[in-house]
């Protein structure tokens, strides 16, 4: 079990969206410092949150973000994109890499580089945003830079429980952000979706699932392919 009381918490993407709800939440709850990591840092207004320059694609910035945050206990990475189509034929080769290297490699890679310090904290954590498109593929290489996450994040528990760091994955449709400004559909409000990966942290929890439509896409994932892709052709020979 997580609980932030005397914390030290980074959290990337921190400018806004479910970013600047970790940054407030984590302080609300008795965190002592927040490193508010974003490649343009905001101002804050309170001494306790640490704006940090971080670009999580660059090596050379995750480096200096572990050695100026070494006494950080809980890591967040919020950080994300979405690319500019859900079409693997239309997307460019460009945008088709940086999607992965942002939310993979990205971090994948900065949990390699805070691991030393995390093993070394007390209550430490690691807590993956991950989404419903971990387990659908109706986003392109978005969902499968999820999925590919969502396996990272489970072998990463695996690998650091033994070290006493708690892993936690985030999975959840549409939130009220500017990224999802343009979707459709219910949307969940920041604040419950961060309230509840704080709540699973303090629990002892492993896994978010934040609404009733990420609950039922990973049920399907038991079933056959084309009862989670209902437009797919029904197979000849199958019942109903």
């Amino acid at each position: 079990m997580t609980n932030l009381t005397h914390a030290v918490v980074l959290i990337t993407g921190a400018n806004g969206g479910l970013g600047e709800q970790f940054v407030h939440q984590a302080l609300a709850r008795g965190a002592r410092k927040v490193y508010a990591a974003a490649r343009t840092p905001r101002e804050w207004s309170d001494d306790r949150v640490v704006p940090l320059a971080l670009d999580v694609t660059d090596a050379a910035s995750r480096t200096a973000a572990a050695e100026a945050a070494s006494d950080v206990s809980v890591l967040i990475n919020n950080a994300g994109v979405t690319p500019p189509t859900a079409s693997y034929v239309e997307l460019d080769e460009t945008d088709l890499r940086s999607t992965m290297e942002t939310n993979f490699f990205a971090p994948v890679l900065l949990a390699k580089a805070f691991a030393p310090i995390l093993r070394a904290a007390e209550n430490a954590a690691l807590v993956d945003v991950h989404s419903v498109a971990s387990w659908s593929a109706f986003g392109g290489v978005y969902s499968a830079s999820k999925a590919a996450l969502w396996s990272a994040t489970n072998a990463l528990r695996l690998e650091l429980a033994p070290d006493g760091v708690h892993v936690v994955g985030v999975h959840m449709g549409y939130v009220d952000t500017p990224m999802a400004a343009g979707a459709h559909g219910p949307k969940l409000r920041p604040e419950d979706l961060v309230g509840a990966v704080y709540d699973t942290l303090a629990e002892g929890g492993y896994e978010v699932i934040g609404d009733d439509l990420t609950t039922s896409v990973k049920s399907a994932l038991s079933g056959p392919i084309e009862s989670l892709y209902t437009d797919l052709p029904t197979p000849a020979g199958a019942t109903s």
